[in-house]
């Protein structure tokens, strides 16, 4: 964990986690005042400036589907490959230390790295939306609205939600980074299957196959911002993830102890 918080990647993710939420508060700042979605509707960045868990949840709409997935994947896919690439990962096993104990650890720190990441930008965005916005309840784009305090708690959950579903992202490229001697490989292709996930989520031809898809309930955070909370999406989206997580950590573990280590 000393080594984590020591480079240099890991530093600019903390500033990127406290200056996103400052560009989003300038964006509507410079913005001005809206009329609403084009369809005349309302939806979350048109409320995001009502309270400072609006302006959270909207901060969490628009990181969950790219940057969180990057910073997940960054964290996870760099830390076996890394060292492969400094050339130290044969010296760190001949310590000796047991190869499943290496990836367990590294495991356990990438991922303490990446729910520390996104729960310190959420709580950023909650503090900076204090001061701009003030506290207040939770108003949906529906017109539902909850209290500030058990919006927060819903607020918690969604993010746990989102932490939760992209293990799937992290194992894929937990797994990558144990096969490659490049971490922007792993790195890299854990990123792209997110995204080809995504696209092939949007073709309706495919029916009912799109609900194996990892992404198709990549959303279904937005359940627990409702006053009665509709469980089916979260629970699949939660089993499909956990499901694929296990299944790359095994690849990972079993390719990991038959592999030839030479860098």
């Amino acid at each position: 964990m000393a080594r984590q918080l020591s480079r240099v990647r890991t530093r600019w993710v903390g500033v990127l986690v406290v200056a996103l939420p400052l560009l989003l508060w300038a964006a509507f700042a410079l913005g001005g005042d809206d009329d609403g979605g084009a369809d005349g509707g309302t939806n979350f960045a048109d409320l995001a400036t009502s309270s400072a868990v609006n302006f959270g949840v909207f901060a969490l709409l628009v990181s969950s589907g790219f940057l969180f997935v990057v910073l997940v994947a960054l964290f996870a896919g760099d830390t076996v490959a890394a060292e492969a690439s400094w050339s130290s990962l044969r010296y760190l096993l001949a310590a000796p230390v047991g190869r499943r104990r290496l990836l367990a650890v590294k495991a356990l720190v990438a991922g303490a790295s990446s729910t520390a990441a996104i729960a310190a930008f959420i709580a950023v965005c909650l503090l900076v939306g204090t001061v701009a916005y003030g506290w207040g309840p939770l108003t949906s784009p529906l017109g539902d609205a909850l209290g500030a305090w058990p919006a927060l708690g819903r607020l918690a959950m969604a993010t746990a939600y989102v932490v939760v579903q992209l293990t799937w992202v992290g194992a894929m490229a937990f797994w990558l980074g144990t096969r490659t001697d490049a971490p922007l490989g792993a790195v890299g292709g854990a990123v792209l299957v997110n995204i080809l996930s995504a696209i092939l989520g949007q073709i309706t031809a495919l029916g009912d196959l799109r609900e194996w898809l990892p992404t198709d309930d990549a959303g279904a955070w937005t359940a627990f911002l409702q006053p009665t909370i509709a469980w089916e999406a979260p629970v699949r989206g939660l089993c499909t993830a956990l499901a694929l997580a296990v299944v790359f950590a095994v690849l990972a573990v079993r390719g990991f102890e038959r592999k030839d280590v030479t860098s």
